[in-house]
């Protein structure tokens, strides 16, 4: 009598865990996906989104390396900088590369007359990074870079070049 009257209390105990299990699966559940759901507005509010890159209300997908064409700009720029908190002249010497997309419509276009335009490219680059004093342009070199290419991608209005990097940057 001894082994059903146990056996009665493992199977109701059993029972009982499944039934709170259940309940609190489906509570989870509801504020994982009322999470989700949060995450989801902020990132749209902040414009992020996973895996690609926004322009314009299009999504463009990341270039790869075999589509990529570096255009080195000759020479080394010095550039005057803004004067900063200490009142002296400051100067940046910068050697520039542009990333191009050779799958771009606008690199079939301009990609033979570059040369020709690079005048153009650093005179752009020279309006940007002249407005920087020395310490903004050392504390954030991606924003930097970031407002050349806009300035870059303006001047041709096309988006085939779509990086810019610094190989070799000092600042005085």
């Amino acid at each position: 009598m001894k082994k059903n009257l146990l056996s009665v209390l493992i199977l109701a105990l059993l029972i009982v865990n499944i039934v709170l299990t259940s309940i609190m699966m489906f509570s989870v559940t509801s504020a994982s996906r009322k999470t989700a759901a949060l995450v989801t507005d902020i990132a749209s509010v902040i414009k992020l989104e996973v895996g690609t890159t926004e322009t314009g209300g299009e999504t463009v997908e990341p270039v790869t390396i075999d589509d990529t064409e570096v255009y080195d700009i000759a020479d080394k720029m010095t550039i005057p900088l803004a004067k900063g908190s200490d009142g002296s002249d400051h100067y940046a010497l910068v050697s520039v590369s542009l990333s191009m997309n050779k799958k771009d419509d606008g690199y079939k276009s301009y990609s033979a007359t570059i040369a020709e335009k690079e005048s153009l490219i650093k005179s752009a680059i020279i309006e940007v990074m002249g407005t920087y004093t020395v310490e903004e342009a050392q504390a954030d070199q991606t924003a930097l870079r970031q407002e050349i290419l806009e300035k870059i991608q303006a001047l041709f209005d096309s988006q085939f070049i779509y990086d810019v990097s610094f190989s070799d940057v000092m600042f005085q």
